[in-house]
């Protein structure tokens, strides 16, 4: 009698549910570690480990204050001080870079590296470097990076937040099998995976666009069929907005969104369009305006640095160039750069980009599904949102990109398309079914057979990451923590570094660190060039290290060594590596060894000799 009970309670009783939570849970946890043992890597990129970085300092009480400093900031901030202030000529060891104490960062929108912060607070994370301990470690090196690791299972928590949220969307427009297939083809979306470990902002934006679509379509249905107070119309109206601003503050090219909220609200919203738009428009204005106001007071540009990414990777400005110059020419105009920048990146988004963009082959049942007649006015009028969406975000993606992009093409902060994914697989779900439904099977199985074969190839790029060979979880090059937490090691916590890849040491090595100088030394031709080394050594705070990995090392011998001149880095390397030569004043000479050849660490005195709590420089 006992098995017979407890058999109906797991098949018709209030265990069933039960059971089907628990498997569930059991299925994401085995997939979550998998994916976690066969392909986790640690950050490599560089608005990844600049995020990480910030988010320490506020765990640590050090306010928005950053330990990657870029050129171009100290530049912007000098010049609002010195205007501001008054420049001082008979003071021109005065701070107006605020580079001798925390600089303030002018980079990054706040809302992720907050939220970081706090995940910081709670969790019990270890920023050491370890080759002995089980996991974290193999063969005695050194294999994964505590911290990374753990933004990494928070990351993969939003995720499946995501796929909750595109279930409950899908299962409301179309029904329960298009909710299922939907969701597990997103489990098995292995895009939405590298995203999620990359330890980027791209899974909590992903939420909140998620969250934005949900008020759109109550919003619509409250358009057609009220059935709330217009208080309440009101509310949602202000929470797309308020979602909007949250977004924007999480990456500034996300605000442009508040242009399609406006326009939804006035087509399809109902009588009541006037008070909605101006209630969302408020809403993010309020949310937006305090953080603009902190960037304008700190450097004159509402943005900060960003306030410029228009201009980066045009012919002005290409690559990094912008971020890494000290005094850059902003006079003139920059439409015909911005025009030349729009037409080059969009024209390689349309050829690679949109085909990709479900993640998976999902994207043609997508695009063939946008000439469907949906019986269901919700599902068209969503679906006009994802295509306008999908316009608009290809302009502000291409006029947006910069020299990140490059660093990582497929993985990065500027991409937006990542966050249609829910949706094209939803609607491409929905086309699979319909031609799923017209098929004449022999019997009904095949169509369990179909669906499966389906998802199978659909979730490929997935199933072969389970697949040897097994990936390294050390992204070297460039980055080799151990390595940078060693240098870091050597040097005090006030003590200035310069690198070309200073996100890295501010992250793993946990120490101040400028960006490499376009230049090296002095252009002979022009003497009062200022973008080189000794611009910034001659600031009130001088550099103390300079640390140089593959990056530079190993950079391309024609375009970044010879035509660069005699004043570029691959020339100094020539002449410290080849030749044992510095240049002339040139106040870093001192290397350890085994750094060479991948790596290049000079530093003003042989800190390595010295007591481990001991880095006073030995008198003369």
């Amino acid at each position: 009698m006992f098995l017979q009970e407890l058999i109906h309670k797991f098949d018709t009783g209030p265990w069933l549910r039960k059971l089907k939570v628990a498997v569930i849970g059991l299925v994401l946890l085995l997939l979550a570690m998998g994916y976690n043992l066969r392909a986790f890597h640690n950050m490599n990129t560089e608005e990844a480990m600049d995020a990480a970085q910030l988010a320490r300092n506020l765990a640590e009480g050090k306010g928005y204050t950053t330990l990657f400093i870029r050129p171009f900031s100290l530049c912007l901030v000098k010049k609002h001080n010195e205007a501001k202030f008054g420049a001082r000529p008979s003071d021109p060891h005065a701070d107006y870079a605020q580079i001798n104490g925390r600089h303030p960062d002018l980079a990054n929108p706040p809302v992720y590296p907050c939220l970081l912060a706090g995940l910081m607070k709670v969790l019990p994370f270890s920023f050491t470097t370890t080759s002995t301990k089980p996991f974290w470690s193999s063969d005695g090196r050194f294999a994964r990076y505590q911290p990374d690791f753990l933004i990494s299972l928070f990351n993969q928590l939003l995720l499946y937040a995501v796929i909750w949220l595109t279930f409950l969307l899908a299962r409301r427009l179309f029904d329960a099998n298009v909710a299922w297939l939907s969701a597990l083809l997103l489990l098995g979306c292995e895009s939405l995976w590298r995203f999620s470990v990359s330890g980027l902002s791209t899974m909590l934006l992903l939420l909140i666009f998620m969250g934005l679509v949900w008020c759109l379509m109550f919003l619509e249905r409250e358009g057609r069929e009220p059935k709330w107070r217009p208080a309440g119309q009101v509310a949602l109206a202000a929470a797309a907005g308020l979602l909007v601003g949250i977004g924007a503050l999480t990456r500034y090219s996300f605000g442009w969104l508040i242009i399609l909220v406006v326009v939804f609200l006035i087509l399809f919203s109902g009588p009541r369009k006037v008070v909605l738009c101006l209630a969302a428009l408020a809403a993010f204005v309020v949310v937006l305006t305090p953080w603009l106001y902190r960037n304008y007071t700190l450097s004159g540009m509402p943005f900060g640095t960003a306030s410029l990414a228009i201009v980066e990777t045009t012919y002005r400005f290409p690559g990094n160039r912008l971020e890494r110059s000290l005094e850059p020419n902003l006079s003139g105009f920059f439409i015909a750069p911005s025009i030349y920048k729009l037409l080059i990146n969009s024209r390689q988004m349309l050829q690679n980009d949109l085909p990709r963009l479900g993640g998976s082959w999902v994207t043609p049942f997508f695009l063939v599904g946008l000439l469907l007649p949906f019986h269901n006015l919700a599902t068209r009028r969503l679906r006009y949102f994802i295509v306008a969406s999908l316009a608009f975000l290809t302009v502000v993606q291409s006029l947006g990109r910069t020299h990140l992009s490059d660093d990582s093409p497929d993985f990065n902060s500027e991409n937006l398309l990542v966050l249609l994914i829910p949706l094209v697989v939803v609607y491409g779900v929905s086309l699979f079914f319909i031609f799923l439904d017209q098929m004449d099977l022999a019997y009904h199985e095949f169509r369990f057979l179909i669906i499966g074969l389906f998802v199978a190839v659909m979730c490929l790029p997935m199933i072969c990451v389970f697949l040897p060979p097994k990936s390294s979880p050390v992204t070297y090059p460039p980055y080799n923590p151990p390595a940078i937490r060693l240098i870091s090691d050597w040097m005090r916590e006030d003590e200035l570094m310069m690198s070309d890849i200073p996100w890295a040491v501010a992250w793993y090595g946990n120490r101040p660190c400028l960006w490499l100088t376009l230049n090296a030394t002095p252009n002979i031709k022009d003497p009062s060039s200022l973008e080189n080394f000794f611009t910034i050594n001659d600031y009130p705070r001088q550099i103390r290290a300079l640390y140089l990995t593959p990056v530079t090392m190993d950079g391309k011998f024609l375009t970044q060594w010879v035509r660069a001149g005699e004043q570029s880095w691959g020339n100094f390397i020539i002449d410290c590596v080849l030749h044992h030569e510095y240049p002339p004043n040139f106040p870093l000479r001192v290397a350890p060894t085994g750094f060479l050849p991948e790596q290049l660490f000079l530093t003003d005195w042989d800190r390595w000799k010295a007591p481990r709590k001991s880095l006073t420089p030995p008198g003369p």
